[in-house]
């Protein structure tokens, strides 16, 4: 669901006045069945607002759901002793449709060179990776930790909970599933009242921030020799894939309290890490969990020597996961070496500015392997960074001449209310530790919507991580 349209405010409400007409309905004929009406309508209205996303997602989820459920109940039916041979066919048969919509050009064509056209230019259906994981982590915990099978209709709607499904967070079965189990529609005003401030700070990062410092990239995005174009790029791209990243989760939690739900909060003010690992336990968190607790400690963790090749395999799946292309694959080796590379040091540090610096410049030269999808222009750039012919004074004047007019004034307010959230964050997380506390204040609340309804633009962009 695209937040930042009011099409989507506009099927929810319609959902929702259908869904209280129903329970008065139900109230009145036969109250007892009014709990397990709410499940019922909350399946209905998850499905409904992903068909209004996109008929394709929404067949996948449900095909891929029945898949789920019916294949782990078989599997639960029958002898434990066989179970990792029947999980070799389930799960793959769970990511199939992951495969050919986002993998299978760039393994047969680009990789293995077969040439079939009809691979080609695929479109990835919205949410795919993401609930394809939660299934997958659903399956998982239900064997490992040996939980019974939930009823159908508490399992649609653990998957297809609308306010994370087609961007996470990607929540597991002990956190969300006995939350679901109980749902009912309450009009609590005081979880309204709490979810509306996260809302609104979504809606702020998404529609004022990123969708604004999306429009200023495009012109630093051509040079290949020119490193102070190079950075400046980075720096629009990682400001522009926080906010917009971020801004969805906010939004979804939001939403997900104002229903009684407490999702998990996948942002947690990454960039005010002082390490990679930390920063890696704010970004994508439930990502970061399922990479950890699915592939990282099966393959032993850092309890064995090969600890370092752990690492690099998680974190190019995680590459993987993001993309197909040797971009991402490369931008998540990248950060496997920098992980690897901080746990080399021991017990080593240094001064916290300093490493806070250190750690956004390792961020940042990695979010190039993210927009430039093209491997050998991306090389290039990555060369560049490290030549010092390429901060040139005859370069920097060439990338200040980019922007002219009142355009340095626009894009100098725009990073200046970036460093402004970014020093609220700071204080929230080393003072308070509680990510967001003061950008949720009333007062700031306030001017944050109001920045919101005067500098959204009038078309906004799509959320980045649909497309992965």
């Amino acid at each position: 669901m695209n937040f930042a349209e009011l099409r989507f405010w506009g099927y929810l409400l319609a959902g929702l006045l259908v869904i209280s007409g129903v329970r008065l309905v139900v109230h009145r004929v036969a109250p007892e069945r009014l709990p397990a009406a709410d499940r019922i309508a909350l399946a209905f209205l998850g499905v409904f607002l992903l068909l209004c996303v996109n008929v394709l997602s929404c067949a996948i989820f449900v095909t891929s759901g029945l898949i789920t459920y019916f294949g782990l109940r078989w599997i639960l039916h029958h002898d434990g002793r066989s179970t990792r041979k029947y999980l070799f066919l389930l799960i793959p048969l769970q990511l199939a449709p992951l495969f050919y919509y986002k993998y299978s050009d760039f393994v047969l064509n680009r990789v293995a060179g077969l040439g079939f056209d009809a691979l080609r230019d695929l479109i990835i259906p919205v949410g795919l990776s993401f609930y394809l994981f939660q299934m997958v982590g659903f399956v998982l915990d239900t064997l490992a930790f040996k939980e019974p099978l939930p009823r159908f209709l508490d399992f649609v709607n653990f998957a297809g909970f609308f306010p994370q499904i087609v961007a996470g967070p990607i929540e597991r079965r002990d956190d969300l599933l006995p939350q679901v189990e109980t749902f009912r529609f309450r009009w609590d005003w005081a979880a309204i009242n709490d979810g509306s401030t996260w809302i609104a700070l979504g809606l702020f990062f998404k529609l004022c921030l990123a969708d604004n410092l999306a429009k200023w990239m495009p012109p630093f995005m051509g040079s290949t020799d020119n490193a102070w174009m190079i950075w400046t790029a980075n720096l629009l791209f990682g400001l522009r894939i926080y906010y917009d990243f971020a801004g969805y989760s906010l939004v979804a939690f939001g939403l997900g309290r104002c229903l009684g739900i407490t999702l998990t909060l996948n942002f947690l003010s990454p960039y005010v890490a002082v390490n990679i690992q930390e920063f890696w336990r704010r970004w994508h968190v439930t990502l970061s969990h399922w990479f950890r607790d699915y592939l990282y400690i099966p393959l032993g963790g850092s309890r064995t020597p090969r600890w370092a090749w752990n690492v690099m395999i998680v974190f190019v799946a995680s590459g993987i996961w993001h993309g197909a292309g040797w971009n991402f694959i490369f931008w998540g080796a990248l950060h496997g070496v920098f992980l690897v590379g901080l746990r080399l040091m021991g017990k080593r540090s240094l001064p916290a500015p300093v490493s806070w610096l250190l750690t956004m410049a390792g961020v940042y030269l990695a979010w190039l392997c993210f927009y430039e999808t093209r491997f050998d222009v991306l090389w290039q750039k990555l060369g560049a960074t490290f030549s010092p012919g390429a901060y040139s004074p005859a370069h920097l004047r060439a990338t200040a001449g980019v922007l002219t007019g009142g355009d340095p004034i626009v894009v100098a307010a725009l990073l200046a209310m970036a460093a402004a959230t970014f020093l609220l964050e700071w204080r929230s997380v080393r003072r308070h530790d509680e990510p967001f506390r003061l950008l949720r204040n009333r007062w700031v609340l306030v001017a944050l919507v109001i920045l919101t309804v005067l500098l959204a633009p009038a078309r906004n962009n799509a959320f980045i991580y649909f497309a992965f």
